[in-house]
């Protein structure tokens, strides 16, 4: 089989049987079309070339052209992804990636906003929703639901208004993987969800046919169809201009506060794990440390002994 061949069906594999995000699917491919460029270079066209050598050469260039440790990270798993899956189909007699190597992505503590901020933002968010304007009960209702329940952008877009269950506090969205999860909302975010449905949703909704949007979105676009990462991620960015210090000021953001908040007012790192959606909770413990940086840092700037 031709190495771009493969290369295009995997994809689909990732596609259709993983169900990896587009981000995951896409940076994949972009990796994978420069494995194919470069294993060109060295006159390889098909799955039966591609060797542990190859695919060494191949991180060692990309090294070489000084890129961030994180890419090479990723090239190196988007590369065992595909021996991986070509030995799995017996495309190819082994895996040639099964012992490929790469650095570790440099390790970096995610962007923390601080609860007194975090009061500031609700509170000019909570004043431009006093007015029931729709686009402002909808952004209240949407940052609510970021910090409650600490869940993705991805996650906010994708729900329905059969989702939320007001009863119990909790909503079911569905994560990587497509794997459903019940996560609890707190007060604030049941109110600013019922007036967003009640006062906001219905407005909005009335040009749901023209702009062939999905009539049981929880959350509509300024035209009526279902909201989207990008109008979400500028939203947050203009609420986290104004918010002192450094880092990403995407919804991601307040998923890494309510996780490392969660913590400090004493949450169980397992019950934060299932808050997230996190295959490992090795992947929770990161806030275990920002929560432990914060902590350092209060003793430096309050202990007379510090």
């Amino acid at each position: 089989m031709r190495l771009d061949e493969a290369v295009s069906k995997h994809r689909q594999h990732l596609v259709h049987e993983r169900a990896y995000s587009p981000n995951t699917v896409g940076a994949y491919a972009s990796d994978l079309a420069d494995l194919v460029r470069f294993a060109e270079t060295r006159r390889v066209t098909t799955v039966d070339g591609v060797d542990l050598e190859l695919l060494r050469d191949w991180l060692w260039q990309a090294t070489e052209a000084k890129l961030a440790r994180a890419t090479i990270a990723r090239r190196a798993a988007a590369a065992r992804s595909l021996t991986s899956w070509l030995h799995r189909t017996g495309v190819a007699p082994h895996d040639a990636a099964a012992r490929l190597r790469a650095p570790k992505a440099q390790g970096r503590l995610p962007r923390v906003v601080a609860d007194p901020q975090m009061r500031t933002l609700f509170a000019a968010l909570e004043a431009r929703a006093a007015e029931d304007v729709p686009e402002a009960l909808r952004d209240l209702a949407v940052v609510e639901l970021l910090y409650g329940s600490a869940v993705r952008v991805s996650e906010v877009c994708g729900a329905d208004v059969d989702d939320v269950d007001f009863a119990e506090h909790r909503v079911r969205v569905t994560g990587k993987g497509a794997k459903d999860r019940v996560v609890p909302f707190g007060v604030p975010a049941a109110r600013a969800l019922g007036r967003w449905i009640d006062l906001g949703r219905p407005v909005l909704a009335a040009g749901d046919a023209g702009a062939g949007g999905d009539g049981v979105a929880l959350f509509l676009g300024d035209r009526g169809g279902r909201i989207g990462p990008r109008s979400v991620h500028r939203l947050v960015a203009r609420l986290l201009e104004s918010v002192p210090g450094g880092g990403p000021s995407g919804p991601h953001t307040l998923r890494h506060t309510a996780a490392t908040h969660l913590l400090d007012g004493g949450a169980d790192l397992r019950a934060v794990q299932a808050i997230l959606g996190h295959a490992s909770l090795g992947t929770t413990q990161i806030y275990t440390h920002v929560s432990m940086e914060r902590l350092a840092e209060s003793y430096r700037l309050a202990h007379p002994r510090s």
